[in-house]
């Protein structure tokens, strides 16, 4: 006889493990402990809690304050609108990709608008937004004078709002400590001075961004001080800030403006408010035959950034990592506990790391210029 056909079963082994985790609280009409569905169910317990946390997370299974798990019905997918700040930068783009990614990864729908760079618009974004009814938006929009009127029109809708790098009115703040990040790219610049050009400085150079208004600007402030604390003999007046926007051509123009009245022999410390800007500065100074005598140090390590300090040849001696990858999941899981009702801090501020040829394994780089930080000398 022919031997029997064997039906094969596609079966998902941990989806069946959930289901099963699920059909045994949906017995239950009381709140069951890790422990109960563990010896229910007889799946591992690593595996139970998991599965458990997931489901809460998903919206599936609340989790009281004792540890105890209840099936609960399933809520509707929550709407997040997402106003990105441009698709055309790349440190915006890559913000972008991370909240993209993880809200997809969250089972929470996003609806992605870009502000191009433009306050008007953001204001169009944001009443684009409340048309659609989302239940909260991720705000990323740089320019500190349209805040106000950007977050009223979310009070207005009742629409909880997260603003990204720059304050809003009654929002919850998630970005990065500008201050403190500008302070370590200081100390890194002084060092460089300290080790390489023998304390000779004669001009710090910051190139700012004054349209995102006190709070990124403080990013050079923070630089500032961070010389000053290093190298103590230069006079307040060769301290100057330049305005970059924020942006390479920007940036670029004014570096060039400045270097009318510069002497060749003259070396310049430049702390730049976004790598954007740096880029746009080193332009200029190939463009004038002066990289041998500068040193810039920036912020958000995009890869043209990187590039630069692999090469072992550029004035880019250091950019300030903020992490873009953990935006993303932060931001997704920051909205959802204010949709649930959970209590946030204020002020959400992201990771950030000094990032130099060093670091990133350029041999000939100098092994004396350390990490900055307060405590360095």
């Amino acid at each position: 006889m022919p031997k029997a056909k064997i039906k094969r079963l596609y079966l998902i082994p941990i989806l069946s493990k959930a289901l099963d985790v699920i059909e045994q609280l949906e017995q239950n009409h009381a709140p069951v402990t890790l422990e109960d569905v563990y010896q229910k169910t007889q799946i591992s317990k690593t595996s139970v809690y998991r599965i458990l946390k997931t489901l809460v997370h998903r919206g599936y299974v609340a989790q009281s304050q004792d540890g105890q798990y209840r099936l609960v019905s399933r809520p509707r997918r929550l709407r997040f609108g997402f106003a990105t700040l441009s698709g055309e930068m790349p440190y915006p783009a890559a913000v972008t990709q991370s909240v993209t990614a993880a809200a997809a990864a969250s089972g929470v729908e996003l609806i992605v608008l870009d502000n191009h760079y433009d306050p008007d618009i953001a204001i169009q974004n944001a009443e684009e937004f409340v048309a659609k009814q989302v239940d909260l938006v991720l705000e990323y929009q740089v320019e500190e004078a349209v805040a106000p009127r950007v977050a009223h029109i979310f009070k207005k809708a009742g629409i909880p709002l997260v603003a990204i790098d720059i304050p809003h009115p009654n929002a919850t703040y998630f970005g990065v400590d500008n201050f403190e990040s500008g302070y370590e790219a200081g100390v890194l610049l002084a060092q460089h001075a300290l080790i390489k050009w023998k304390e000779k400085v004669d001009w710090v150079l910051g190139v700012g961004f004054a349209e995102a208004g006190s709070f990124v600007q403080s990013r050079i402030s923070g630089a500032f001080d961070g010389i000053r604390e290093r190298i103590s003999y230069i006079p307040p007046e060769r301290f100057v800030q330049i305005e970059g926007r924020g942006m390479r051509q920007p940036s670029q123009l004014a570096m060039t403006n400045f270097l009318a009245g510069y002497r060749k022999a003259e070396r310049i410390l430049i702390a730049a408010a976004t790598d954007s800007s740096a880029l746009g500065v080193l332009d200029a100074a190939r463009q004038h035959g002066i990289e041998a005598n500068i040193a810039i140090a920036s912020q958000d390590c995009i890869p043209e950034v990187l590039e630069e300090m692999r090469s072992g040849k550029s004035a880019m001696i250091g950019s300030v990592s903020h992490e873009v990858e953990s935006y993303g999941p932060r931001l997704i899981q920051l909205g959802i506990s204010l949709m649930r009702g959970y209590t946030v801090p204020p002020y959400n501020y992201v990771h950030h790391r000094v990032v130099t040829p060093e670091t990133l394994g350029v041999k000939h780089a100098s092994s004396l210029v350390r990490r900055p930080g307060r405590n360095a000398e």
